[in-house]
């Protein structure tokens, strides 16, 4: 829907602005910015990973703009776990100013610290446990514990002059773990008794009902499924899922398989995992992948990226047969993941791929292998009668999530008018217990576009799906500026149109007659006349063809 575009008026001192400069209307690029007497607090800076109709698109970025004439200000980054969609981009951030602190749990620091060592940043990192409280500037935080499908995950507390503010990131409420943390609802009824001025909790699981399963329930599944596979067995999953490859792990040992992992990210989430504490690795069980071209297929599992259909992830490579493990006749494949809205269409692809090579395909519509890291309706309810807020902003989920938040909200009592849904550049102020929508900043995709960030457009990406769905059409016309005749061409080079060339036989005398009529008409310039061949081929093309392609007119002065 379209935003209405308005700036705010100038903070007043003593009162707290909050921007989500992403992750409301989208699953991914979460990022939000509080402001309170000069100084910026952000939580989080995730990436949004591109979809089919974005080509070519490496990563898309939150829009810094409402931050980047204000970097000095900024006092930190607290990061809530260590999921790309909410460190990812960290990176281009410190491009912009290397000191700027970050702030997280271990294992969080330790994953983002990987990734800003391939970028060359040494970052400036203070980590961070449960119960623990820290003072940056006029921000007082307090970080509890919360459960999620990574380990480390913590919720934020921020007390400032103008009231408290809880900041879930990422939760859900598993009562019986993998590693026994479990959300910490304690601190968040102790955080409610002391009031709650502004809440926002994570809605991508909002309109699901009920509660989310446990994570224990997937192990004996996994074990099942790998106990009954004939051949090899390879196991899809985020790079990050440390609780998911600990599974893995444990049902390939009750299985006398060895364990190879696949992908340049899940090899070295796992080593840092592994190394502070946080996958148990069995004796013997990893292996290295020359080591497994020498093992029979029954006594392997492969742990792999590529669940969301990622078109280089090693998935969507074997697929297509363009991997050293050719997946055949008596494979199993499991995808242990959720859809992340948006990607149905790859992933769909990825296993009619598998499926059509041989391989028996098991994902979370034929098989409990995945359980979702999010609170659902039941969960959120509880927080809600646990913190009774006095305002409600929805964070992390696409619009109808945000909505089925805000609704939650309203039913356990927190009045309508105070509940938000806002979107990315949203600007709430928040004073005297009071929030209040003041302003609407108009923020963008960032693309980055193989060393290039933020130089494509939604332009640029318009013209690749126009090249890449129609084709492009190229006109060469030579023309005497003096007496607007043609000299040379029309010659018409095409790609991705009609393989007969002939076919534009019936266009040129147009093009020649129209070229005609601007030079009698006191057309001298060698835009106007390529403008004048763009609009007779285009009308000719959508007419005769029913085609948009790209058109390219080049007129030169003869």
């Amino acid at each position: 829907m379209p935003v209405n575009v308005y700036e705010p008026a100038k903070l007043q001192p003593g009162t707290l602005r909050v921007i989500p400069i992403g992750g409301l209307g989208e699953i991914g690029r979460n990022m939000t910015s509080y402001e309170i007497d000069g100084k910026i607090l952000i939580v989080d800076c995730g990436v949004l990973f591109p979809e089919e109709t974005q080509p070519g698109v490496d990563l898309i970025l939150p829009d810094f703009s409402p931050i980047r004439d204000r970097l000095d200000d900024v006092i930190g980054v607290v990061l809530t776990h260590g999921h790309e969609d909410h460190i990812g981009a960290v990176p281009y951030l410190l491009r912009l100013r290397q000191d700027i602190p970050l702030i997280g749990s271990t294992l969080t620091l330790a994953l983002v610290e990987a990734k800003l060592k391939e970028h060359r940043i040494t970052p400036y990192s203070l980590t961070v446990k449960e119960g623990q409280h820290e003072k940056l500037g006029p921000f007082d935080l307090e970080f509890i514990a919360v459960n999620h499908s990574i380990p480390d995950a913590l919720a934020v507390a921020i007390t400032t002059a103008a009231g408290v503010v809880l900041h879930t990131g990422d939760f859900k409420m598993d009562q019986l773990p993998l590693d026994d943390r479990i959300t910490d609802l304690r601190a968040f009824a102790r955080l409610g008794e002391k009031g709650v001025d502004l809440f926002l909790p994570d809605s991508t699981n909002a309109d699901v009902p009920g509660f989310t399963a446990l994570e224990r329930e997937i192990g004996p599944v996994l074990e099942s499924v790998i106990a009954k596979a004939p051949r090899r067995v390879i196991v899809a999953s985020f790079s990050s899922h440390v609780h998911r490859v600990q599974q893995v792990l444990d049902a390939a040992v009750a299985n006398d398989r060895k364990v190879v992992l696949m992908g340049r990210s899940m090899v070295r989430n796992m080593g840092i995992a592994a190394d502070l504490g946080y996958l148990k690795v069995p004796d013997g069980v990893l292996i290295e992948a020359k080591k497994a071209a020498d093992m029979p297929d029954n006594k392997l599992v492969y742990m792999s990226t590529g669940s969301q259909g990622e078109p280089m992830a090693v998935l969507a490579r074997m697929a297509n047969l363009e991997h050293q493990i050719e997946v055949g006749k008596g494979d199993t494949v499991i995808l242990a993941s959720s859809l992340i809205p948006g990607n149905e269409n790859a992933v769909y692809r990825v296993i009619n791929g598998l499926t059509k090579l041989g391989a028996n395909v098991v994902h979370k519509a034929n098989a409990k292998v995945h359980v979702s890291g999010h609170a659902a309706a039941g969960e959120l309810l509880y927080c809600y009668n646990i913190l009774k807020p006095k305002n409600v902003l929805p964070v992390h989920g696409e619009y109808r999530h945000l909505v089925a938040n805000a609704n939650l909200a309203i039913a356990t009592g927190v009045p309508e008018e105070n509940t938000i849904i806002g979107e990315d550049g949203t600007v709430i102020d928040l004073r005297d217990g009071i929030a209040t929508v003041v302003g609407q900043l108009d923020l963008g995709y960032v693309y980055v576009d193989g060393s290039s960030v933020g130089e494509i457009t939604d332009a640029d990406l318009k013209d690749r799906r126009i090249l890449a769905e129609e084709g492009f059409i190229s006109i060469f016309v030579a023309i005497d500026m003096q007496t607007g005749r043609v000299i040379v061409g029309p010659e018409i080079q095409a790609r991705g149109f009609a393989e007969d060339e002939d076919v534009f036989d019936d266009v040129k005398p147009q093009i020649l007659k129209a070229v005609a009529d601007a030079a009698a008409n006191g057309t001298r310039d060698t835009h106007a006349f390529a403008q004048v061949i763009r609009r007779t081929v285009g009308r000719w093309v959508n007419t005769q063809h029913r085609r948009r392609p790209m058109i390219i007119p080049v007129v030169i002065e003869a």
